[in-house]
């Protein structure tokens, strides 16, 4: 005796190039490690880290400016001097509201390529933009 579904949850897919995912970074493929501001007051801009030490925070003199006032002056600072090896840090700064890596608090993380960094109302994806490098699976 055939039953009706009508109250059946349906499952689908979508398409992994869906057009309605924003590409933030377009064609430009940038040389450094980016910073993306993908969630406060300013979504969707970019910053290209290209120097070992980069410093974020509400004065306008760091490398990375977050202009809120739920970010300390003197925030957080990230080492990317060993970034040849793959390794980068972010270091709190003794901030009031803390760093959040990857949805976990930290006074010091490491990061990879699409770690998320939480700093007040700000949410950033960190991005280690290295080139593919071919493995020789031939010994």
């Amino acid at each position: 005796m055939p039953t009706n579904n009508a109250d059946a949850t349906e499952i689908f897919r979508m398409p992994a190039a869906d057009s309605t995912v924003p590409d933030l970074m377009g064609a430009h493929r940038p040389a450094h490690p980016t910073l993306t501001i993908v969630k406060g007051p300013q979504i969707g801009e970019v910053f290209e880290l290209d120097a070992p030490q980069i410093t974020l925070g509400r004065d306008p003199r760091n490398s990375v400016f977050l202009n809120d006032m739920t970010v300390s002056r003197h925030h957080a600072r990230m080492d990317l001097g060993n970034m040849a090896s793959g390794l980068a840090t972010i270091e709190d700064l003794g901030s009031l509201n803390g760093t959040w890596v990857d949805g976990a608090i930290a006074n010091r993380a490491s990061l990879k390529d699409g770690s998320t960094i939480q700093i007040g109302t700000f949410r950033m994806v960190f991005h280690t933009n290295a080139r593919p490098r071919r493995i020789d699976t031939e010994a």
